[in-house]
């Protein structure tokens, strides 16, 4: 591209693509990266070898700040015919063909393509790449759509001192890093990370491992470099057990890299994960736990995603539903985390229960997706939780050896290469006489989320029946659990009687003998629906919840209120009863930290009308103070941890966690490390207790690229007039230069509950200010503006008014408006619950 070109950008359709699949066979790429060209842009040179099955025409993609020149089979191409994105190839002849172009490019600053980043802590700088769905063409000339695999063959020129990491092992001679040729991968694979890493190598069977963070993180990596070697090593010799296909790479590293808009990428033999992973604070066991079961999802999507490729976007689950299910069930069989599913079922099929109720929801394996914008939207609770709530089913419907039957029968058939859904399910077909086709159409062709409601029917002597009415149409296999009161000197706890096998739809009641005190659809979460209770068994729950004896049992209980608090059915009021009353005596640290996000995030800043809100947080302040109080002997930090945290998040006045950050500690333990501190201030500076001053000390102690972020929040979220009018619009108005991350700070610290006129002064301006931002920086941008600026706690009629005028006249970017569709069902959710109970 010409320097200064604005061409319009392309995104490439599936038509488009499968047009220049049939034309073309892409053997390799030769790729030359120079990191040395300066601070703005590197050096990009790519040759390509192609075939072309027969004449015709076609187009390679680019985004270069300038293309200095361009020759196909010796013959030179006019730089000036790039048009956006796409390089015209005119008059291709069949046969063998080789393309070289040679362009500068753009570091990003929003994490696509080349991100660069300098740390303020030591002034180190590190890049990274991000090519996933269509970024390649930020960093390198390609033929840019996943059928097209092909051998990579990389080499960088970085500065002195770094040390350069890519999908192979990587060896320097003269000043050049050059890493093993791949297998044949999908372009959006590649990957690249260079700068003065910390690293931690071992081997494990052959291979080399390796741990790899910025130096400013590396005594915090080094002191979970045993933990996470541990779970990796655990989770490839796992998949090796299941998988007849052994790892197909030549080397396993993994990367925590800065300012990361994912929590991790699955490119193959080098994984780069958010470098929160790497954790500067204290934290809790769940939250260890779910680090690890990242590692064993991405680790899945070495054969999920890498080596078996989805050939077009629609198909996206069979990488993230395979990589989400086999990584918590992985987890579970080979690691110290034996109860990840009770973690899914309150925290990630939430996500994907909300994102099945909006108007934006879409099949698991939807029919069409027509292009990559489209597909990009995808990538949320559906395709993730939902999938994999599915894979779960379909796991306990057609049994885990035909199902890893199935599964090693499409590894066999498609190494290295791509497939599709038709694919997939024949594979599995093959492996069982059930109707896997039919299971298919059902689940993943479909939207929506079902309703499981028990109806009991007195019986002969003494005895009842079960039947289970669906609302939906998708098969079930669950299991019913029946529970007793226990009779004995203890008391106070449930008493598993029974689980029952079903099938829904029921053909007839079912016999349970004597009624239970509880009767609970789908225990054991193998399912994916709502569940109602009757209404003897919802009394039960009201009142001894706590007394069940399996957390993920507590886990559908949970969420059964939380559905029926959204559908308007359960006062919130009711729900923070219930978590007053039952989460003091919780013992799994998921469902804590889940029921107080639920209470604290939707319930008290959302779902409560603003006269009940002082309340509803004087309730969860009270319940937090009881879990403090039940932890001062030390024996469970976690929960203490979770207990702390949401105390300050809901704290009314700031006497007591003033004096904690003064103290530097709270009696009685922990001490308040950066996380908490920064907590604590953000929560002083939301209350008026803290000023521009103490800010400023505190960034003074905390230099960090997150005590930066922290001191942002804390800025925007000071209630002083002057300070919120320089802040209304700094959330969509911020530069070129500034990471998704200011955005998201100075959001979270502007739009606090409670924030009253200035959040409502916002509103008016959100909207355009998106919109402009959005179509100026691109979707990772707009993805951040979207989730975090959006005023989600203005619940009011004027926000849902001004949102809906938005999407109807000023054409937001697809990454955008599919934002504000959520957000906007969500906002029109809250004020139907709001005015659920002004009605009562």
């Amino acid at each position: 591209m010409p320097s200064g070109s604005m061409a319009r950008m392309s995104v490439l359709t599936r038509d488009e693509a499968q047009t220049r699949a049939e034309l073309l066979d892409v053997h390799s790429y030769t790729i030359e990266l120079d990191l040395t060209t300066g601070d703005d842009t590197f050096d990009s040179r790519t040759l390509i070898r192609f075939g072309a099955r027969t004449d015709g025409d076609t187009f390679v993609e680019l985004r270069p700040a300038e293309l200095r020149s361009a020759t196909l089979d010796g013959h030179p191409l006019d730089p000036d015919t790039l048009d956006g994105n796409r390089l015209p190839l005119k008059n291709l002849t069949a046969g063998e063909h080789e393309l070289r172009l040679d362009a500068r490019m753009r570091y990003s600053r929003t994490g696509e393509g080349m991100h660069r980043f300098t740390d303020p802590t030591d002034g180190e700088t590190y890049v990274y790449t991000q090519l996933f769905m269509d970024d390649v063409q930020r960093v390198f000339a390609a033929f840019d759509q996943p059928d097209l695999k092909a051998v990579f063959d990389l080499s960088v020129t970085a500065p002195e001192g770094w040390t350069v990491l890519a999908n192979g092992v990587t060896t320097l001679t003269d000043g050049v890093w050059t890493a093993a040729p791949t297998p044949k991968i999908s372009t959006y694979l590649v990957a690249v990370a260079a700068g003065p890493w910390h690293s931690v190598r071992t081997e494990h069977r052959g291979l080399p491992f390796g741990l790899h963070c910025r130096r400013s993180l590396a005594p915090h990596l080094d002191d979970d470099a045993d933990e996470l070697l541990d779970v990796t090593r655990a989770c490839f010799d796992r998949y090796h057990e299941k998988f007849d296909e052994p790892y197909p790479f030549d080397s396993y590293d993994q990367a925590f890299v800065p300012e990361f808009n994912a929590g991790a990428m699955e490119n193959p033999g080098l994984v780069t994960f958010r470098d929160e992973f790497v954790y500067r604070s204290a934290v809790t066991d769940t939250e260890r736990q779910t680090r690890a079961m990242v590692v064993a999802h991405e680790m899945a999507h070495m054969w999920f995603g890498d080596l078996v490729t989805l050939k077009w976007w629609d198909d996206i689950w069979l990488n993230e539903s395979f990589a989400e299910y086999m990584g918590y069930q992985t987890l579970t069989e080979a690691t110290r985390f034996t109860d990840t599913w009770t973690d899914f079922g309150i925290t990630r099929k939430a996500w994907g229960y909300d994102a099945d109720q909006r108007p934006s929801t879409h099949p698991v394996a939807p029919e069409a997706v027509d292009d990559t914008a489209s597909a990009l939207l995808n990538f949320d609770g559906i395709s993730y939780a939902k999938g994999a709530s599915a894979l779960r089913q379909l796991v306990a419907w057609l049994g885990e050896k035909d199902f890893l039957t199935g599964i090693n029968t499409h590894f066999a058939r498609h190494k290295f290469g791509n497939a599709t859904l038709a694919d997939f399910i024949d594979n599995l077909a093959g492996a069982t006489d059930r109707d896997v086709h039919a299971w298919a159409d059902a689940w993943l062709r479909t939207t929506g989320v079902d309703t499981l409601t028990p109806r009991i029917a007195p019986g002969e002597h003494g005895t009842c029946t079960l039947t289970a009415e669906r609302t939906g149409s998708r098969p079930h296999r669950i299991s019913v659990g029946l529970y007793d009161r226990d009779l004995g000197d203890d008391g106070g706890q449930l008493v598993l009687r029974e689980r029952l096998d079903l099938d829904l739809p029921q053909h007839g009641a079912h016999p349970i003998g004597k009624r239970p005190a509880l009767l609970l659809l789908n225990d054991g979460d193998l399912s994916y629906a709502k569940v109602r209770f009757d209404p003897e068994s919802f009394e039960t729950v009201r009142k001894e919840l706590s007394g069940l004896p399996e957390p993920l049992t507590r886990a559908v209980v949970w969420n059964a209120l939380r559905d029926a608090v959204r559908d308007g059915e359960l006062a919130p009021a009711a729900y923070l009863e219930t978590a007053r009353a039952h989460l003091p005596l919780e013992t799994d640290l998921a469902i804590v930290q889940g029921v107080l996000a639920f209470a604290s995030t939707y319930i008290a800043d959302r779902y409560v009308t603003p006269g009940e809100r002082p309340a509803a947080l004087a309730t969860l302040s009270e319940l937090c103070r009881d879990l403090i109080r039940r932890t001062e002997d030390g024996d469970n930090p976690g929960l203490r941890l979770i207990a702390v945290r949401h105390r300050i998040d809901v704290a009314a006045h700031p006497d007591t966690i003033a004096a904690w950050l003064a103290d530097g500690t709270v009696p009685g333990g922990p001490e308040l490390d950066p996380e908490l501190r920064w907590r604590v201030l953000g929560r002083l500076a939301v209350l008026g207790a803290t000023d521009e001053a103490a800010i400023a000390a505190e960034l003074e102690r905390d230099p960090s690229a997150t005590g930066q972020e922290g001191a942002a929040r804390c800025r925007a979220a000071l209630p002083d007039p002057e300070a919120k009018s320089r802040n209304l619009s700094r959330p969509c108005s911020a530069p070129t230069t500034c990471p998704p991350t200011c955005t998201t700070a100075t959001a979270q610290g502007l739009l606090q509950p409670g924030s009253g006129r200035p959040v409502h002064a916002y509103v008016p301006r959100y909207y355009p200010d998106a919109v402009a931002l959005a179509a100026r920086r691109g979707p990772a941008v707009a993805d951040a503006a979207g989730r975090w600026a959006f005023p989600a706690h203005a619940v009011d009629a004027e926000t849902l008014r001004l949102g809906e005028a938005c999407l109807r006249d000023a054409g937001p970017i697809p990454a955008l408006r599919r934002k504000l569709v959520d957000q906007l069902d969500d906002l029109a959710r809250a004020l139907r619950v709001q005015q659920g109970q002004e009605e009562v």
